[in-house]
């Protein structure tokens, strides 16, 4: 089995090993990325909730929230709106819109490679493609009778090469699409939770509790009905 492996990969000028190296790398970034997404989105929704039941005015409240939430992503939000809280509404979303860009490189972290491997493993596979097709031809061409297993063999090494670059493909582009979906939730709980502080710092009235599809819920059936 080694030593079928060194055969192909020296066949291939390296490209075999590259490719193996570029879909350990692509694995790799996918387990870190949904271990990151995962624990994100997890803490924002937890948040989201807690912000919600924050008293209009109370600063203590959004002091208590960002003690307990210390360490996630979103509490840079809270944070940044009780330093701005002398400000006026505009400034403080200025301020908090800056605070989420600086958090927007952290969200996308190594998902070039994800990226990259979506492009460059097919043309990785075409190119060992075409070595082992110009392989087979060579055979072809020297030998006097002709050798139709030593040509088929090289046909079949060349196409092992584009089934590789395509299956590390579909995998990365699986992926990128479903962390693009899960970057763009994080973004919206961000823009929430930045609506939902300075509200409560410059809004009154009561807090809704639970889920906005909850409270709407409960409005609609506190509506009396009409004769």
């Amino acid at each position: 089995m080694i030593q079928t492996l060194i055969k192909w990969s020296a066949e291939s000028y390296g490209l075999l090993p590259l490719m193996s190296v570029l879909l350990l790398a692509t694995i790799a970034v996918i387990i870190e990325r949904l271990y990151f997404y995962t624990k994100v989105l997890k803490a924002g929704d937890a948040m989201e909730h807690d912000v919600q039941l924050v008293k209009y005015q109370s600063v203590a409240d959004l002091q208590a929230v960002a003690q307990h939430y210390e360490g996630t992503m979103q509490v840079d939000i809270d944070k940044t709106a009780i330093a701005s809280r002398g400000e006026d509404a505009v400034t403080m979303d200025r301020h908090i819109e800056e605070s989420i860009m600086w958090l927007l490189p952290k969200m996308d972290r190594n998902l070039w490679i994800v990226d990259t491997s979506v492009t460059l493993a097919p043309l990785l596979g075409l190119l060992g493609t075409i070595i082992g097709m110009i392989q087979s031809f060579n055979v072809l061409g020297s030998a006097a009778k002709g050798n139709p297993d030593m040509v088929t063999g090289g046909i079949a090494h060349a196409l092992i090469a584009t089934a590789f670059g395509l299956l590390i493909a579909i995998i990365a582009v699986v992926f990128l699409n479903y962390f693009n979906k899960k970057n763009r939730l994080a973004l919206h709980q961000m823009e929430l939770l930045k609506a939902m502080v300075i509200n409560r710092l410059y809004g009154g009235g009561s807090t809704m509790h639970g889920s906005g599809r909850e409270a709407a819920a409960g409005v609609k059936a506190a509506k009396p009905a009409t004769a």
